[in-house]
């Protein structure tokens, strides 16, 4: 049978875990004993992305005359939507 998990077969291409395309983050922490360096799973269900309409802008012309000066926010946010669908791997000691 296959391996589960499968090199990348072109050069520049994704390496792949039960068939599923992986992606590499720098932001995972390393592998190491009691670490969980693996999240597998359905990202666009597992994760909720809140996008708020609108972006604010204050304009300011006395902070820097003879310039105007415009501050913009926007609001964004995420977090877990569905437990369920993202599982994490946690590397054993031994």
């Amino acid at each position: 049978g296959n391996y589960l998990w499968q090199p990348a077969s072109v050069a520049g291409g994704r390496a792949t875990l039960m068939g599923f395309d992986l992606v590499e983050s720098e932001d995972m922490p390393d592998i190491a004993a009691g670490s969980a360096s693996i999240a597998f799973g359905d990202f666009s269900r597992g994760y909720l992305i809140v996008d708020r309409r609108g972006v604010n802008v204050l304009r300011d012309p006395f902070s820097n005359k003879p310039y105007v000066q415009f501050y913009t926010t926007k609001r964004v946010g995420g977090g877990m939507h569905d437990y369920d669908a993202i599982k994490l791997l946690k590397f054993s000691v031994s």
